[in-house]
């Protein structure tokens, strides 16, 4: 990683489970209740730094709530998986759940985005008890295949698994590029605008050398860009979602993902308390659109409070 200009407000965080470790930013009281953060892929918990900047602008007291915005296994300062592990979808669902019982939490709310988002609808589903609240960004349900698509999906997931341990063992040196090179590349992938992206990038980055002050190279696992062998099927998918009973929100940008439209004509009636929103922004509304996505969140959190009198 290299230095980032991070508020002092955020504490940094760690888990170490089973030789592992998890980081995170925390924002709020290590007393307030726990609302989890999880980004998507290829992000990091700097992805929610606009977003938390903005409750803390809102209320110095945090809304009364510890926000903690972690690093999944791979991406950001998380360590990698071990090298006989890959990154399947619901590994990443049993991180979530270890990590709420190692810090012992009764139950949390989660701001969810893209597959952060998805990890998040089926953890809900699994452990109701453990969530109180759900808010999707720019994402609902699942990613799925088709039933007769399952031997082409095992085999296109299994060959990228070896493409990526090819890659590796001729890489013995890992490319270097500079801080700029690596947050133009990121914008060329995707809607961020270049400050956001610089966010991302400078935790997704470590030095290559003390010797290279401009040097660097991606600290995330490049496993997490294999494709998953296995898949739900729709069926399945809607199976989870009618699981899930506690609030939902989704907040999407009217320039976001175009499966998100898709998403809401196969699952949004199968979610019992299921509220939609959409705002100006894309896929990173809540990195655009800050102030906007937090007013939203302290209305439907103030909804919620008011229903369970």
């Amino acid at each position: 990683m290299i230095e980032q200009n991070i508020s002092p407000d955020f504490e940094p965080v760690s888990y170490c489970i089973q030789g592992k470790t998890i980081h995170g930013l925390a924002l709020g009281k290590e007393s307030s209740p726990v609302v989890l953060c999880l980004h998507g892929w290829l992000d990091n918990a700097a992805s929610f730094l606009p977003m938390l900047g903005a409750i803390k602008k809102n209320d110095p007291d945090c809304l009364g709530k510890r926000f903690i915005a972690l690093d999944w296994p791979g991406h950001g300062l998380s360590d990698h998986r071990s090298q006989d592990a890959h990154y399947h979808f619901f590994d990443y669902v049993y991180d979530l759940l270890q990590v709420i019982e190692h810090n012992a939490w009764q139950s949390v709310d989660i701001i969810g985005h893209s597959m952060g988002a998805m990890i998040a609808n089926a953890f809900s589903a699994a452990f109701p008890e453990k969530i109180n609240s759900l808010i999707l960004i720019d994402a609902l349900g699942f990613i799925t295949a088709k039933e007769e698509d399952t031997s082409q999906q095992l085999r296109a997931g299994l060959l990228s698994r070896i493409k990526a341990n090819q890659s590796r063992a001729k890489q013995n040196v890992a490319r270097t590029f500079s801080k700029e090179t690596a947050i133009k590349a990121r914008m060329q992938v995707s809607d961020l605008a270049y400050h956001n992206a610089q966010l991302i990038v400078e935790r997704s980055l470590k030095q290559a050398s003390e010797q290279s002050a401009n040097h660097f190279s991606w600290r995330s696992d490049a496993r997490v860009r294999t494709l998953s062998p296995y898949r739900m099927t729709l069926s399945q998918a809607k199976h989870l979602l009618v699981d899930v009973v506690c609030p939902v929100l989704l907040l999407h940008g009217d320039k976001g993902m175009d499966s998100v439209n898709s998403a809401l004509q196969e699952f949004s009636s199968l979610i019992k308390h299921f509220t939609e929103v959409e705002l100006s922004g894309g896929h990173h509304v809540h990195m655009e659109q800050a102030s906007g996505v937090v007013s939203e969140l302290i209305d439907f959190w103030q909804l919620k409070d008011s229903n369970k009198k």
